[in-house]
């Protein structure tokens, strides 16, 4: 491809093995038609969206064995959108969203390569909302709050499009940025349920890594069973 280059993957989540185009490096970077520089993607994150992370496979592991029977869900942020794949194995009804460029032809490609039925992509810039995206039963994203700024934008999100018993599910891997999006959350009525987790092999207890599961009401998610070795449970 032109202007860099990719790896394929194997990846088993679930006991399933998938099939990932993913871009070869963190120095990969292309933006012939200054797209991303236009949009706000600096050349340091152009290749973040390309790349397997700790965070994304977490999620993706939990989406194995959610609960998704009659629910609409939201991916933000997808990137190489491991949690689609699997939630389209699952045939659930799932959109994929992200604003990179080539979010969207990478999505395609390993969709088709793991003989998956074509996924529902939606280019989501978070500070601009859009009124045709509806609304959700579920809403996820692995390692969004990786900017203080995020916190706000996401909730604003979460107002427009989650339905009134919707949960919030994210993964983050300890930045720092999650105790400003609880609060935003607290606002509009929902609980955390904390759940750490190990996000790598080598992570030692107790985890910085967790799994954050918001519902209004203090009701943990059905299906929220994640390995974990501490629970707190905060509001």
């Amino acid at each position: 491809m032109p202007g860099y280059t990719t790896r394929e993957l194997t990846v088993c989540l679930g006991g399933h093995d998938y099939r990932i185009r993913a871009l070869s490096d963190l120095q990969q970077f292309a933006d012939p038609q200054q797209h991303a520089d236009r949009i706000g993607i600096s050349s340091a994150q152009w290749s973040l969206f390309g790349q397997v992370w700790p965070a994304g496979r977490v999620l993706a592991e939990a989406m194995c064995t959610h609960d998704i029977v009659g629910k609409r869900i939201l991916e933000l942020g997808c990137g190489l959108c491991l949690s689609s794949l699997v939630l389209q194995q699952r045939q659930a009804d799932i959109t994929a969203s992200d604003h990179h460029p080539l979010a969207e032809s990478f999505l395609r490609h390993n969709t088709a390569q793991n003989q998956l039925l074509a996924i529902t992509y939606r280019d989501l810039r978070w500070e601009v909302p859009d009124a045709t995206l509806g609304r959700f039963d579920l809403i996820i994203g692995s390692d969004i709050l990786y900017e203080s700024g995020h916190a706000d934008l996401l909730a604003a999100i979460v107002l427009r499009h989650a339905l009134p018993d919707a949960e919030v599910l994210i993964t983050d891997p300890g930045r720092g940025n999650s105790a400003p999006f609880t609060r935003a959350l607290a606002e509009q009525g929902y609980t955390v349920v904390e759940l750490r987790s190990r996000f790598d092999a080598r992570d030692i207890a107790p985890f910085r890594g967790r799994l954050l599961s918001y519902r209004r009401g203090d009701v943990m998610a059905e299906g929220f069973r994640p390995d974990s070795i501490e629970r707190k449970r905060s509001s």
